[in-house]
């Protein structure tokens, strides 16, 4: 079984390049990675520099673009659903999901600044952390360091030790 653990956060705060740092991290650590990306406005194209191509990159081993009238690996299908494409991937140990801020796997809240942050009441279910730059404002969050990777990478291992998830 695959623990899933979704990033969401405006655009440019961070969560692509979180992610991406993320999968390295966690494949030095021996695990297999695969990523979900939300493409909400369906603009998914292949090509260096894309998100996609960053994680293939960086060592994922299954990269999933959901738009909202296809699936980039691609399959062409309407009425996509990251439920049935998360069972697709019970072979790898995470996946990480960037984007869909209303399903109800755990995430964690990224943002750089105090108007970025706003996304936090905005997600169902609220966050299992924030990861962020800044000084921390919401002091009933875990606060993670966006730029401490390793310190990322420890959270979301313990939290599957210890969540119901």
């Amino acid at each position: 079984m695959a623990y899933c653990m979704g990033f969401a956060g405006y655009s440019g705060s961070g969560k692509t390049t979180l992610v991406t740092q993320l999968v390295v991290e966690m494949k030095r650590r021996g695990f297999r990675v695969a990523v979900i990306k939300h493409d909400a406005h369906g603009h998914y194209k292949e090509a260096a520099g894309a998100d996609s191509t960053l994680f293939i990159e960086a060592g994922a081993d299954a990269v999933v673009t959901i738009s909202p009238n296809q699936v980039n690996h691609v399959v062409k299908q309407q009425n996509t659903d990251l439920q049935e494409e998360l069972k697709a991937y019970t072979h790898v140990d995470y996946i990480f999901v960037e984007g869909f801020k209303m399903e109800k796997h755990p995430k964690i809240a990224v943002f750089r600044t105090i108007e970025q942050s706003e996304i936090i009441p905005r997600l169902d279910p609220k966050p299992v952390a924030i990861a962020t730059d800044l000084n921390n404002h919401h002091l009933e969050y875990i606060a993670l360091d966006l730029n401490d990777i390793c310190s990322v990478a420890d959270f979301v291992e313990q939290f599957f030790v210890v969540s119901p998830f």
